[in-house]
């Protein structure tokens, strides 16, 4: 089929692995957009599983799909890979599993056209395997200025650090050199410099895209390698902040997402020991987390943090109990 070949509006980037039983679903949704000038580019990382089959059968009837196949690399250099073929004023991150309403992509180009917003963003759904659907009820809606939405963002409540509900002006990335750290939780640090550069963002309130919540999903299966990406989010969080001068002016946003943190991996910690039938040194990890993070919101320069060892939270021994 012929490819198109006008500069569309929207470049929508899948980073595509392991995900064949999901990612037609996914395709489909963005086929029903009832906004159409948009390109979608799939970058395949290397699945295992018969994913790539899925999107060349897709490729058939799509011309507006382009495919790149890359050895694997994590979904943090799939994003940028796709980033690099982007064409469109705006981008868009698509996790492959998930599904979205046919007004997603034309509610936040529009939104942000209108409000000529550098972002915009809408509400979400969680989709649970059990077939039960629930609406995130933190919800903001209208034009926020650069201060506010920084301030939301940091907050992580109204607005969180999700790239797939939010649409982006392209050349955010491209003036202000902006890159997908290759780690857990790149989300948070990525939307955190972007709000950084936006002039204003325009919210949705609608929950326009649907996050299916998988037993197999990053958060279910928590390690100690993922849980120490958390502290070295909030430290790369923190260390931007310092850099611009700015952190004084969001300290109380910043603490109030540390605190938010801090439990969210007290939690991960008890989990990832239930889920390895050890609870040897579960204490010694839950006491090192709630230090670190009390080290990480200091009043003090970030002379202190940045050299602290993120290394934080040690792997369970399968089977170790406390004696």
């Amino acid at each position: 089929m012929e490819r198109i070949q006008n500069t569309p509006k929207v470049s929508v980037v899948i980073p595509v692995y392991n995900v064949e039983e999901y990612v037609g679903e996914c395709l489909d949704c963005l086929e029903k957009q009832t906004f159409r000038d948009f390109e979608i580019i799939a970058v395949n990382d290397g699945s295992k599983d018969q994913s790539l089959r899925v999107l060349r059968e897709y490729e058939e009837k799509m011309p507006n799909l382009r495919i790149l196949d890359q050895p694997n690399s994590g979904a943090a250099q799939a994003r940028r890979s796709g980033l690099n073929m982007a064409r469109g004023e705006y981008v868009v991150f698509v996790d492959a599993d998930d599904r979205m309403s046919p007004l997603y992509l034309g509610s936040l180009y529009y939104a942000a056209v209108e409000a000529d917003a550098d972002i915009s963003c809408c509400n979400y759904r969680f989709d649970f395997e059990n077939g039960m659907k629930m609406i995130y009820p933190c919800r903001v809606g209208g034009v926020l200025t650069h201060d506010d939405a920084m301030r939301k963002l940091i907050d992580d409540w109204c607005i969180q650090g999700f790239l797939w509900n939010k649409m982006f002006r392209r050349k955010l990335f491209l003036e202000h050199d902006i890159l997908f750290p290759t780690m857990c939780f790149e989300d948070m640090i990525i939307n955190n410099q972007l709000f950084f550069y936006a002039n204003r963002v325009a919210a949705v309130k609608k929950a326009l895209y649907y996050y299916r919540q998988r037993r197999t999903s990053a958060l279910n299966t928590m390690n100690a390698q993922k849980i120490n990406d958390f502290f070295r989010a909030m430290l790369m969080i923190r260390g931007m902040l310092e850099e611009r001068g700015e952190y004084k002016k969001y300290e109380r946003n910043f603490r109030t997402v540390c605190f938010k943190t801090r439990n969210c991996i007290c939690y991960y910690i008890i989990q990832m020991h239930i889920r390895e039938h050890s609870s040897g040194d579960m204490w010694k990890n839950l006491t090192r987390a709630r230090h670190a993070m009390r080290v990480i919101v200091k009043p003090e320069s970030m002379v202190i943090q940045k050299g602290m060892d993120t290394n934080i939270v040690q792997p369970p021994v399968y089977g170790q109990v406390v004696a």
